[in-house]
């Protein structure tokens, strides 16, 4: 669901894609660590100056961080829980980690919370979002995504969001313009986002739409292998057929690759 700095995105609602489809990082914070000694100095001296080393306790944010950096997100609950005072990141944190658990209420819950207390973290209003898009509220998913780009309008995850909320909502020119915004910023962003789940969309036909549309932008992006692959999804579940691939010049740079011809071929067209 989500690209981890930004959402980590359940990008095209996906489990893991803003959370984007981005790994999780950033979670651990590096703890400053004492200098090397010589260690032939060490052995004359012993310990330096007598003084014993201590160890630092990390917090219960930092404890928490590090439980997400390892996927361990209950116990991430469980460390952020023990935060002394609120905090918008640390509740946009929990967010995260019970959406991952597929915990939508309380996913929805800490995001809010979060909101409230910091009303512009775009970040969070894309959170939002792809929990919105999850429980089917399409309209609600919407509204936080063009919120978020009013404040941040150069962002290609929150554009390809957006086109992924409104080809499941049946717009498909206007999922399809978000897709080329998306596109604009980042030629890259759909860059191995075939490996991720789409989980959103209401029918098998809305799922169809979404990998037609994802293969005219795998195509702009250069990204050939990942253009075939969701022509074959679309294809698998009847959004389309050989024809009107054909017909479509937006795969025209498809044509004589031998993966999209054995593709064709294989769905009947001589």
């Amino acid at each position: 669901m989500f690209g981890y700095n930004q959402v980590r995105c359940l990008t095209t609602f996906a489990v893991l894609v803003a959370l984007g489809g981005q790994p999780l990082a950033g979670f651990a914070q590096t703890q400053t660590r004492p200098t090397a000694e010589n260690p032939a100095t060490l052995a004359q001296s012993g310990t330096r100056s007598g003084v014993q080393p201590t160890e630092v306790q990390p917090t219960a944010e930092q404890v928490g961080d590090a439980m997400m950096a390892h996927q361990r997100y209950q116990a991430a609950i469980e460390a952020y829980k023990k935060v002394p005072s609120e905090s918008a990141k640390v509740l946009n944190e929990m967010g995260i980690a019970y959406q991952m658990m597929f915990n939508l209420t309380d996913a929805t819950r800490s995001y809010q919370e979060s909101l409230r207390l910091d009303p512009h973290n775009v970040d969070v209003m894309n959170n939002l979002g792809t929990v919105y898009d999850s429980l089917k509220a399409f309209g609600a998913a919407e509204h936080m995504y063009s919120k978020a780009l009013k404040l941040q309008p150069k962002s290609a995850l929150i554009e390809k969001n957006l086109g992924t909320n409104l080809l499941a909502q049946h717009h498909y020119k206007k999922g399809w313009a978000a897709y080329q915004a998306a596109l604009a910023i980042d030629p890259q962003i759909f860059q191995g986002s075939v490996s991720l789940k789409v989980d959103n969309p209401a029918s098998v036909q809305d799922r169809g739409a979404m990998n037609y549309y994802m293969a005219k932008g795998c195509v702009r992006a250069h990204q050939n292998d990942q253009a075939i692959e969701y022509l074959r999804m679309a294809l698998n579940e009847g959004f389309t057929n050989p024809k009107k691939i054909e017909a479509d010049s937006e795969f025209a740079g498809l044509r004589g690759v031998p993966a999209f011809e054995q593709l064709l071929a294989a769905q009947g067209t001589p």
